[in-house]
């Protein structure tokens, strides 16, 4: 009988095509071989019986703001969250830090701080803004997993938005460098001008800020950014999509061709307008939540692999920027990294949703979406980045549960599935029962280069994976 350095036996591995009760054998941090009745000895063995075992989560938007901000969170708190809610692997935004990401000095700072104190393996995003568009040549040389722009305010000066102009020389050079361009989708014009006009006349209440980016300031956006993305020949990915509107249109031209990609979150998935009268501050998100129609038609659009991803767009900040009268002035962000397999687990049961879909959205799909090798799936090769999850367990989230820098979340109350026994990154044991089981060991993980002039169709269909039928491409939105 050969010997492995582990073996986890007799779970449920959750695969991409569906579930089965085997082993999982890892040598040298990868797994080396899957199946039935192992017949081989692990120098360590882990006994999973009775659990389900997902890949590790792949969570590519969130705001660690390290360095220069870590009273907003860090890499410490915000990768012990990760690891918690069953994420090791994560790609960190570029604004909410200091200095910001646009460059690669900026980028050395970021690794460095993220190599002391990470739990769980990163990617880096770049910026794209007006200041730093002939300094991206540095950001792909450092091995930026994508180029992230805001259409609107970004909230961080250092971090302008790009004008089309900007835009389109970013996608442009961007297409010739195999990077992906990430945009936040919202019409800057639309959005300044209604809330100046509502605050003029006294309106800041939760629902005039919502009044105030109203969901064609996203579609009009959308549609700009596919239309340049497309002329450019960039890959792009639109971020946080809250609208079914939007994410037709991304799928309208994903199907003629164009690579493009989106993601929404569960903040969008469980929450609408109206909920914001009781969540407040903790709700506030851009673009804001949605109606129950939008919100419904999004959970139709994740089941049936419309949209291939879910992140959490994890934003935090100190409670003084979430505390004012005008519901305008309060930090736009929701702290969610660590909660988003055992919301969807919740709703598992309720909406029928297949395990391998979830794991598909959480995991799977963006590992590929990214170039991120190794990551994403259970299968011979990868990194043995496994998460074993109790699924009979069932509870309500408390502030008690989060590892956030700030005991804080939009999801405290809600319903959560799932109690996650163990996280193992490429092997190892990172969490367990709940508590942290070692030093920090994330490492960066550079994403492969997109191959200039290949076939936009060949390189989104090898990310979003099968689908249902959907709606025709005359199908008004």
């Amino acid at each position: 009988m050969s010997e492995v350095d582990l073996v986890v036996r007799g779970g449920a591995l959750v695969l991409r095509d569906g579930v089965r009760s085997w082993d999982v054998a890892v040598a040298d941090g990868r797994i080396v071989e899957i199946g039935a009745d192992l017949g081989v000895q692990g120098r360590e063995e882990i006994d999973a019986g009775g659990l389900h075992v997902f890949p590790g989560g792949v969570d590519p938007h969130v705001h660690f703001d390290e360095p220069g901000r870590t009273d907003w969170e860090g890499f410490q708190s915000g990768t012990e969250a990760l690891a918690a809610g069953g994420v090791t692997t994560f790609i960190d935004m570029p604004l909410n830090c200091t200095p910001v990401t646009c460059d690669g000095s900026s980028f050395e700072l970021k690794r460095q701080a993220a190599e002391a104190s990470a739990l769980v393996d990163f990617a880096l995003w770049g910026g794209l803004t007006p200041l730093n568009v002939e300094r991206l040549d540095e950001l792909a040389d450092h091995g930026v997993a994508g180029l992230k722009a805001f259409m609107c305010d970004s909230g961080i000066k250092e971090f302008p938005a790009a004008d089309d102009f900007t835009l389109f020389e970013g996608m442009t050079r961007a297409a010739e460098l195999g990077l992906l361009v990430a945009v936040h989708a919202e019409n800057d014009a639309l959005t300044q001008g209604l809330a100046a006009r509502v605050r003029r006349q006294g309106h800041v209440r939760p629902r005039d800020y919502v009044a105030s980016r109203p969901p064609i300031a996203e579609i009009e956006a959308i549609q700009r950014a596919v239309l340049l993305a497309e002329e450019a020949g960039c890959a792009l990915h639109i971020v946080h999509v809250s609208t079914v509107r939007g994410i037709m249109l991304i799928e309208r031209a994903r199907r003629r061709g164009v690579d493009v990609t989106c993601e929404t979150c569960p903040h969008y998935l469980l929450f609408t307008a109206e909920d914001l009268d009781e969540l407040g501050a903790s709700g506030k998100c851009l673009p804001p939540l949605r109606s129950e129609a939008d919100r419904l038609g999004l959970w139709e659009l994740v089941e049936d692999g419309t949209i291939p991803i879910v992140a959490s767009d994890h934003s935090p900040a100190p409670p003084d920027l979430k505390t004012s009268a005008d519901f305008f002035e309060i930090w736009g962000g929701i702290a969610g990294c660590q909660s988003a397999l055992q919301l969807l687990l919740a709703a598992q049961v309720e909406r029928g949703i297949a395990l391998e879909r979830i794991a598909a959205v959480l995991a799977a799909n963006a590992a590929g979406r990214f170039r991120l090798p190794g990551k994403g799936a259970i299968e011979a090769g990868n990194d043995a980045d496994l998460v074993l999850v109790d699924l009979a367990s069932a509870s309500t989230l408390r502030a008690a549960d989060l590892r956030y820098r700030y005991a804080t979340s939009a999801f405290l109350g809600s319903r959560v599935r799932g109690r996650i026994d163990r996280v193992l990154l490429r092997g190892i044991s990172v969490m367990t029962a709940g508590r942290r089981a070692g030093a920090a060991c994330g490492r960066l993980v550079v994403p492969s280069r997109r191959p200039v002039g290949a076939t936009a169709q060949a390189r989104v269909g090898a990310v979003t994976g099968d689908r249902r039928p959907s709606q025709s491409d005359g199908t008004s939105d």
